[in-house]
């Protein structure tokens, strides 16, 4: 059975708003396509153009205040405290910004169109527009090359001679000039500066080149003659193509801008040296092998009943905001499939091994003064962008990720040392292309929040789970993890009760009541700072255990230390506390799901071994509602997974998939998709792209080191037929499995085959309260039916 509509993003007019543009990405260089008729706007992005240069992150007065604090919360001052705490304030992060924008203009017998059809292809990572003319047809083509690093477009026609159009290069940013190449008249070259660290100082510089090449037969190329001399014009052409290379000075997060070797212009025009003997189809087929060997890896195919099947194939083709408005109605299996395959398209597209990591937006920005700067949140932003890589098969997009947490831990080495004299390394809530590691500013609902490091190294144990990569584990992971560790070890202190504690404390973004009945935010030991430490202390132990490296001494401290963490408590409505003490929420339905990251993306709260906290846990989803933005409905939905709660899970689901109005600039906590199916906070945010994703494998296939539990929370009558291939569990398995009319029906495991010795694993099987234990060479396909019967062995 195949999907019954293919993984195409569709669109029947050109695009009116930003979010109704396409996104394109090789990683690096991102690009939105808007597919306008008359006129076309394909708006870039390069990852490393960021206001600012290397800053210091360490404030000599905060251990004074940081013992005010203390105190303060000691006595039980908590208003006093949170006002206390703004001694501890760190500074602003600096801004992505926008590389530019390819302005395409043509005659005006293109107001006239017709037949207009425009499409983001997952399968191809290629977007297309289409219209007629009176007879003629027009066609455009665009992609982002990962192998040759650069934009392409193609424009043709079906008549010759028909293509005829200006193109000019643009930018937002005042520092900027645009001009034609002397040495090739083919070329526009665009060079221009982010704002550096002070006023008057360098900042990032960079450059972008567009080179234009015609059909050999017809078609003629001039110079624009105005005053600014910064186009090209193409009269009676067969075909064009624009490719575009675009380079930055930026040499690392801790070179100053003005210190650079780097020339962008050099670089940018090296790249397009690099491609010249390469045709459009070479550069094209380049792209799609590089490409589809990261996203056909893993396949979604999800379908309702064969009699509802066929009542959906007699429906007329619908665009894909039709589909997103239609969602409550028709609760299409087949845009559950887009919707997933799309995150998977969204991370190939912004994070690459040797990319900067994925920010609030990806890549994807049209600002000059973007919506949180466009930074990367560690409150829960940046984790959930990455929490498909490892399920979803797309290791090699993680490495950006690790790449960022190593220079994080170079500047966090300081602020621990001087804000807090401590050992290690710390990070706060929020960074950016610098690393960034002090605290934010002006309040403390997200500024006293020292975890942000300890969530990032989580991800650093989860990738040997999934990979067992040793090397990585001992070379990479385990010196990270020992650095926060140490910091989180001299964080701690002894608390009233006995526990080692954290203090100050907040719960992200979120503020309590305090006993005299004023908001307050800052207290001690909030329940995710413990189960960050509870997460970050085991994977340490853990990573040693595998390394032979158990009799260190700091490994030992650690693991007696584990015993004096502070529980997790359950408040007097049954809920899990968000705080140290059960005190009033103000705002029951918040967005942040704190408290729960011990059952999701933690591994604290397990049905297994705590299913009174389950219990709790539940009831704390209940309490905090459907509502919230993208990255928190899709959260709940990982939530209700790990509970194995199908129908809450496909609820939140559902609750995602509600259309947003594009004109609603102002920041709302709604959630929502665009009609391109970006998600919304509002406005646009990627994280519940990714968190969809996500959440969905987590639905279909859970897994520990021993354990793996089959379709745990499949909604059996909303997907009753369906199969998922290519995900990965840990313990460095694969997993394929089908299932009909709600049951399963196969389910394939095996390892990759390095060409090493064989290897065995053991695996437990469980589904619906059947459990068998399987051992899985790694040379070895093993195809088991729903009894756990070995049906094959290949």
């Amino acid at each position: 059975m195949a999907s019954s509509e293919p993984l195409k993003v569709t669109f029947s007019s050109p695009a009116k708003y930003w979010t109704d543009a396409v996104p394109i990405g090789n990683g690096r260089l991102g690009a939105m396509v808007w597919g306008g008729v008359a006129a076309e706007t394909i708006q870039l992005n390069e990852d490393t153009l960021w206001t600012g240069a290397p800053g210091n992150y360490t404030d000599t007065d905060a251990p004074k205040a940081l013992a005010q604090v203390r105190n303060l919360v000691h006595e039980a001052q908590f208003v006093q405290a949170t006002q206390a705490s703004a001694g501890l304030f760190g500074g602003p992060t600096q801004v992505y910004q926008p590389l530019g924008d390819i302005k395409l203009q043509f005659d005006g017998s293109h107001l006239d169109y017709g037949a207009y059809y425009r499409e983001l292809d997952l399968d191809t990572a290629t977007a297309r527009v289409k219209y007629t003319v009176d007879d003629v047809e027009f066609s455009r083509e665009h992609f982002a090359s990962n192998p040759d690093q650069i934009i392409a477009t193609s424009i043709s026609a079906s008549s010759p001679g028909s293509v005829s159009f200006t193109v000019s290069l643009d930018c937002a940013l005042p520092d900027h000039r645009v001009h034609i190449n002397d040495d090739h008249k083919n070329q526009i070259v665009l060079i221009g500066s982010c704002s550096g660290q002070q006023p008057g100082s360098t900042g990032i510089q960079f450059a972008a080149v567009l080179e234009l090449e015609i059909s050999a037969g017809n078609g003629v190329v001039s110079i624009l003659d105005d005053d600014d001399d910064n186009g090209l014009r193409v009269e009676g052409a067969d075909w064009a193509v624009l490719l575009l290379s675009a380079s930055s000075s930026f040499q690392g997060p801790f070179t100053d801008p003005a210190h650079s070797t780097r020339n962008p212009t050099s670089l940018s025009l090296l790249a397009l040296q690099e491609v010249a003997k390469l045709s459009y189809s070479d550069l094209w087929s380049r792209h799609v092998n590089d490409y589809q060997s990261l996203f056909h890896r893993v396949s979604l195919q999800l379908w309702k009943s064969a009699a509802a099947e066929a009542d959906d194939r007699a429906v007329a083709v619908r665009t894909t905001a039709e589909r997103i408005s239609s969602f409550q109605d028709d609760q299409d299996p087949a845009f559950v499939e887009l919707l997933f395959q799309f995150g998977r398209y969204l991370l190939i597209s912004s994070s690459r091994p040797g990319t900067q990591v994925s920010n609030l937006q990806g890549i994807w920005n049209p600002d000059v003064k973007p919506a949180w700067d466009c930074a990367p949140h560690l409150n829960i932003n940046l984790e959930m962008n990455y929490w498909p890589s490892l399920p979803c098969n797309l290791k090699e997009c993680q490495e950006p990720l690790f790449d960022h947490i190593q220079a994080l831990s170079i500047n966090g080495s300081q602020t621990a040392k001087v804000n807090y004299e401590a050992s290690g390394w710390v990070v706060h809530h929020v960074s950016d292309l610098w690393a960034k590691s002090s605290a934010y500013e002006r309040d403390a609902r997200w500024a006293i929040w020292p975890m942000g490091g300890a969530w990032l190294c989580t991800h650093l144990w989860e990738y040997y789970t999934y990979t067992m990569d040793k090397d990585f584990l001992q070379k990479t992971a385990y010196p990270l993890l020992k650095g926060c560790a140490s910091f989180l070890v001299d964080w701690l202190i002894k608390g009233p009760q006995g526990y080692l504690e954290t203090n100050p404390s907040t719960s992200p973004e979120h503020v309590f009541v305090a006993p005299d009945g004023k908001h307050a935010s800052v207290s001690y030991s909030s329940t995710m700072d413990m189960a960050i430490i509870k997460e970050v202390f085991s994977a340490l132990v853990s990573a040693a255990e595998v390394l032979n490296m158990t009799e260190d001494p700091f490994v030992q401290s650690v693991h007696e230390i584990q015993s004096k963490l502070s529980p997790t408590k359950t408040a007097k409505d049954g809920s899990i506390m968000e705080w140290a003490l059960d005190f009033e929420d103000p705002e029951v339905q918040h967005r942040h799901l704190s408290h729960l990251f011990g059952l999701f993306p933690g591994h604290t709260i397990t049905i297994e071994k705590n299913p009174d906290l389950c219990k709790a846990a539940e009831k704390t989803l209940y309490k905090r509602g459907e509502n919230g933005p993208g990255w928190s409905t899709t959260w709940k939905i990982a939530c209700w997974a790990r509970l194995r709660n199908s129908e809450q899970a496909y609820k939140m689901v559902k609750h995602l998939m509600q259309p947003v109005d594009p004109n609603k600039t102002t920041i709302d906590f709604e959630g929502g998709l665009y009609s391109n199916l970006f998600t919304a906070h509002p406005p646009f945010q990627i994280d519940a792209n990714f968190g969809f994703t996500a959440a969905v494998a987590e639905m279909l296939v859970q897994s520990t080191m021993l354990d793996l539990y089959l379709l745990p929370a499949l909604p059996r009558e909303k997907w009753p037929n369906g199969s998922v291939k290519g995900l990965k569990v840990r313990g460095g398995l694969t997993v394929d499995v089908s299932w009909r009319e709600g049951d399963l029906h196969e389910v394939g495991v095996w390892q990759e085959n390095d060409g090493k010795e064989i290897n065995l694993v053991k695996k437990m099987l469980h589904y619906r309260g059947r459990t068998t234990e399987a051992t899985i060479s790694s040379r070895t396909v093993y195809t088991f039916d729903v009894g756990f019967k070995l049906v094959e062995e290949i």
